[in-house]
């Protein structure tokens, strides 16, 4: 399948897990699905890409109270197994696979809020004849709404079992264990419930007609028979279809819209139409309605937060105060785990490796190269910790969701949907997930410009070179600085695609905004520390591994001499390295950015590989030129003062300004390069190369005259 489209073979396969059996989680977005998700597999998850497919997904194992393994797929949220994003062409590949391929039961997370419109997911699902176990969530929310289902009775409309659970505090895990263990139990049945759907409307007997053929037909290409009658009747024609079958499914659409006697009514909207009052019927039987409904605090609040005149600046507000909080807090930490790397560890290396009488190159290697790099680096981790919770707090919280709202009308100035300001948040913690993340746009051309635009957006690995130089040059007003930074990370990814939209995408469609807020909530201390723990693991993992191989390449490039009489290996000075002599000579390039030397040359070439690189390529070529403990603030001083002719503030700024626009690393251009092609990619490249210099020598230029 196309990561732009819901084309192709169909090549969704399950991570099984050793022989377990997989249950698939499903649901609407915004219903708790992730939440329940991570209740139930705790600290034993991963995600990565489906096999075959860029669609990120979390698998994990599920250990019951019973002792039983099971493994559960987080499926991504989808509205209907008739595809518009390559998401849900996903999830319906997953539930209409082949069996041996297919899940062994779903758990189908449905908000007992919102019920009416999960449950038109819900009766798709059934068609596939997979076993479901249905999970309420949202309770507390609708019963303070007073519209809460009672789980017996939705139990007995579906004939399905029905379980209220909580994934924050747990309750209704055990109960839900159970159940999904009886059905894993029971020999496979179709659902009762699976044809109710259709009942009483015309859909039903037009349905029954294709039943035979649709059988024939799906005894040969392995595929739910229900679903594929009713695929067929909506004008789907999965592959292996005969032509005699599909002029008959056409027939019927056609009697079907012909019947309706309505303008513009196809058999596709009825079929909605059947299900939609099928699933309000269901809801009428099993949950109270209350005569009036009442605004909830939810309700309330939204309408200050999302208004026009207090939305803007509550989200500029919210920001500013995560960064302002994110560098006070950490700076006592960083500089205790700093005098801890500098002094103690790189000491104590040194020593034993004197001990055992260890040649000098190792010993530059070991301490000058990976212990001053990677542990000026982890310096940081205090800041990510501290960013990633303050982070979560908004998410679990469900503020962040309001962004695409508050959002929209910006968006619009790029004929996007306020649904791409998603992806662009999600790029604030990292660029390679949020190119991902495009796929939740329907539209090519959408995906192919926000893919562009996503690098602009300043991830973690940038903040780690901010806080330090904003830390080094503008101390107490660090915090406003990296505000700034990323408010201008905002307004570079506007200015780009006003520029880039006409150029590469004359033809663009706007698209209306459609997006289901969940409720405000309290977060919970469960929930909020499992994501910072699988961000800050997923940060470590990720920059640990490349922090290492750049330090070790960087310090073996400054051991090699450039030329002949400059010393032997490991013993020659830096500025005469293979290294120093490539960024010098690179120096120039920059010099009217206010930062022509060659340690900054340096740091941006390690940056183009990892922006994790800048910092330890600093600490290193400041550590291996200077004797003793390296004051790296000194040094950084006094380069960019002499650089910058006495402006050294101007110069870091536009340094700064640098590190937001060019390219962020080289995993961001991979994943660039996989969801919008080799072409774009390399435009995309060039852009952001140039827009950071252009950009870094107006801001130096114009800074320099005021500091």
């Amino acid at each position: 399948m196309s990561c732009h489209g819901t084309e192709g073979a169909r090549t969704a396969t399950l991570d099984r897990g050793a022989g377990a059996p997989v249950v698939a989680l499903v649901g609407n977005p915004n219903v708790g699905k992730s939440t329940l998700f991570n209740a139930l597999t705790g600290a034993h998850q991963h995600v990565g890409n489906w096999p075959g497919k860029t669609v990120s997904v979390a698998q994990g194992d599920w250990r019951t109270p019973g002792g039983r393994r099971l493994r559960v797929a987080d499926l991504p949220g989808s509205y209907s197994l008739l595809p518009d994003s390559p998401d849900e062409a996903l999830v319906r590949d997953v539930l209409t696979a082949p069996p041996g391929e297919r899940p062994d039961a779903v758990v189908f997370a449905l908000d007992a809020a919102n019920p009416a419109r999960n449950l038109y997911l819900l009766s798709q699902i059934l068609d596939t004849d997979i076993p479901v176990v249905v999970a309420l969530t949202m309770t507390d929310v609708a019963a303070r709404r007073g519209t809460a289902p009672d789980p017996g009775a939705l139990a007995r409309e579906l004939a399905l079992p029905v379980v209220a659970v909580e994934g924050r505090s747990g309750t209704g895990l055990d109960r839900l264990a159970d159940a999904v263990a009886e059905v894993l139990d029971t020999p496979a049945s179709p659902s009762p419930s699976r044809s109710a759907w259709a009942d009483g409307s015309p859909v039903a007997a037009e349905l029954a007609a294709l039943a035979d053929p649709a059988r024939e037909t799906a005894a040969r290409t392995a595929q739910p028979a229900r679903w594929l009658a009713v695929s067929l009747l909506c004008g789907e024609e999965p592959p292996g279809v005969p032509a005699a079958l599909a002029e008959r499914s056409r027939a019927a659409a056609d009697r079907l819209a012909a019947a309706a006697q309505e303008v513009d009514t196809d058999a596709e909207l009825l079929v909605a139409e059947a299900r939609y009052a099928w699933a309000h019927a269901v809801i009428e039987r099993a949950a109270p309605r209350p005569a009036q409904s009442r605004p909830t605090l939810t309700d309330r609040v939204d309408r200050l937060l999302l208004s026009r005149t207090f939305g803007i600046p509550f989200f500029l507000a919210v920001m500013w105060g995560v960064f302002q909080a994110t560098t006070v807090l950490a700076k006592p930490l960083q500089d205790g785990l700093g005098d801890f790397v500098s002094g103690p560890v790189s000491g104590g290396a040194e020593r034993l490796l004197e001990a055992v009488r260890a040649p000098g190159w190792l010993t530059g290697l070991l301490v000058d190269g990976l212990i001053n790099g990677v542990g000026q680096l982890l310096t940081f981790v205090p800041l990510m910790i501290i960013m990633f919770l303050l982070l979560a707090l908004l998410e679990d919280s469900g503020y962040f969701a309001r962004a695409a709202f508050v959002a929209d009308r910006l968006m619009r100035t790029l004929r996007l949907p306020g649904r791409a300001f998603l992806p662009l948040v999600v790029g604030f913690g990292c660029n390679v997930p949020a190119l991902a993340g495009t796929r939740i746009l329907n539209r090519r051309s959408h995906r192919l410009l926000v893919g562009l635009l996503i690098p602009y957006m300043s991830c973690t690995a940038r903040l780690a070179v901010y806080v330090m130089i904003a830390g080094v040059f503008f101390g107490s007003n660090s915090g406003t600085v990296v505000f700034f930074l990323y408010v201008a990370s905002v307004l570079l990814v506007v200015g780009m695609g006003l520029i880039l939209r006409p150029l590469l995408f004359r033809d663009m469609k706007e698209e209306p905004l459609v997006l289901e807020l969940p409720p405000y909530r309290l977060p919970t201390l469960r929930v909020t520390g499992a994501q910072v723990r699988l961000r800050l693991t997923a940060f470590l993992r990720t920059a640990g591994g490349i922090i290492v191989a750049t330090a070790a390449a960087v310090w073996l490039l400054m051991a090699i001499p450039s030329g002949t009489g400059l010393g032997g290996f490991g013993k020659v000075d830096v500025e005469q390295s293979v290294f120093g002599t490539v960024t010098r000579a690179a120096a120039p390039v920059v010099a009217p950015a206010g930062f022509g030397d060659w340690h900054a040359t340096a740091a941006l070439g390690t940056g183009l590989i990892a922006k994790e690189g800048v910092i330890s390529t600093l600490a290193q070529t400041y550590s291996a030129e200077e004797e003793g403990d390296p004051k790296l603030t000194a040094s950084l001083h006094a380069t960019f003062d002499e650089s910058s002719g006495g402006h050294g503030r101007a110069a870091a700024l536009a340094f700064l300004v640098f590190i937001l626009a060019y390219t962020p690393c080289m995993a961001t251009l991979a994943a660039q390069r996989a969801e919008i092609g080799t072409r774009l990619t390399v435009i995309g490249f060039g852009i952001q190369l140039a827009a950071a210099w252009l950009l870094a020598v107006g801001v130096f230029q114009i800074a320099r005259l005021v500091w």
